[in-house]
């Protein structure tokens, strides 16, 4: 892979490889049928150009890849995992080994960049930063994350993140447990740092502008969308 790798690199190396088979079923499972409903809203309204050439970062197995293809895209899949790009080349994907810290392409390389659970595995301002890098000006650019509900449906969501996620995830064996018990602290960490102001004044600081986020589910999820100034 050539890059050097963050704590959060690690972090998710030693949670994601071992689920990269059963990886889609089960993320759709214990999402309670929510993440492919955050996927196909970032992609409907990214407003890429027809026929766009597209870098898909953290893309995992391929999810949000085959929804862009599906929209006639030329599109890059790059996520720092052997086994999950394994499955997204089976599935069609052109892969790249690489983490989001050190894409290899040259500068403005792509018209639009979708990515995806990405931030909280990452130095956010530096990974924000060298999306925008390979972005050509004009480009477009879309997020899906998971968000932390407000108000009276907050202490439902700890429960279930706590509580029901680990357990549930014990359904599909162990290390889907491991990726449950990981997932609740790891998004109110993230909420903790990047309320939404702040998370916009990123996105503003690495060099994106008409910036638009939404939550959906109850503020479970998250998705941004911007353009690059």
């Amino acid at each position: 892979m050539g890059n050097v790798l963050t704590p959060g690199n690690r972090s998710a190396l030693r949670l994601f490889p071992p689920i990269a088979s059963d990886y889609e079923r089960w993320s759709t499972l214990l999402s309670l049928g929510q993440d492919p409903r955050w996927r196909a809203e970032l992609v409907a309204r990214l407003q890429a150009p027809p026929g766009a050439r597209v870098l898909d970062v953290a893309a995992g197995t391929g999810l949000v890849t085959r929804l862009l293809q599906a929209q006639g895209h030329d599109v890059v899949s790059l996520d720092l995992s052997v086994e999950m790009l394994g499955v997204a080349r089976r599935n069609g994907a052109a892969t790249v080994l690489a983490t989001a810290e050190a894409l290899p392409f040259p500068d403005g390389s792509f018209s639009a960049l979708t990515f995806g659970y990405l931030l909280r595995y990452v130095e956010p301002p530096v990974a924000m930063r060298e999306l925008a890098r390979v972005l050509r000006p004009g480009g477009v650019i879309g997020m899906v994350e998971f968000g932390r509900p407000r108000g009276v449906w907050r202490p439902w969501w700890w429960l279930y993140t706590r509580l029901g996620l680990p357990a549930a995830g014990l359904l599909a064996g162990r290390r889907w447990s491991r990726v449950g018990a990981f997932l609740g602290p790891s998004i109110d960490r993230f909420a903790r740092r990047f309320p939404d102001p702040a998370l916009i004044a990123l996105w503003h600081s690495a060099g994106f502008e008409d910036v638009q986020i939404a939550r959906r589910s109850l503020g479970g999820g998250l998705l941004m969308w911007a353009r690059r100034s």
